[in-house]
């Protein structure tokens, strides 16, 4: 999976660079997060500017992610989904449990 890792003002900021999180590449972003909060990483925000197709393998993958933040005493936010990603969160009543922002910057500014 192609991943772009920055870091702004203390926050680890994952830049997915695929047009689809699905079963052929969820699972190498949760094994990402989950090895960025084992190593101490509080905060963490996916950025999915670039992703315009997600199924429940990569809802899974950042489900998983957001459950390891709360249990490192940490947070996941996501940010920039395409219409197509965030009807998929609304669909399944994600968007009640993620924070979700229209852009990274906006996103930073309230971690």
């Amino acid at each position: 999976m192609n991943l772009k890792i920055e870091t702004k003002n203390d926050i680890l900021i994952i830049f997915v660079r695929e047009e689809r999180l699905d079963a052929h590449n969820s699972g190498d972003l949760k094994t990402k997060m989950q090895e960025l909060f084992t190593s101490g990483t509080k905060n963490i925000l996916v950025d999915l500017n670039e992703v315009r197709f997600i199924d429940s393998s990569g809802l899974g993958a950042l489900v998983s992610g957001f459950k390891n933040a709360i249990s490192h005493q940490g947070s996941l936010k996501l940010a920039s989904l395409q219409p197509q990603v965030k009807s998929m969160f609304e669909l399944t009543r994600l968007h009640r449990v993620f924070e979700i922002f229209g852009s990274t910057a906006e996103a930073v500014e309230n971690f």
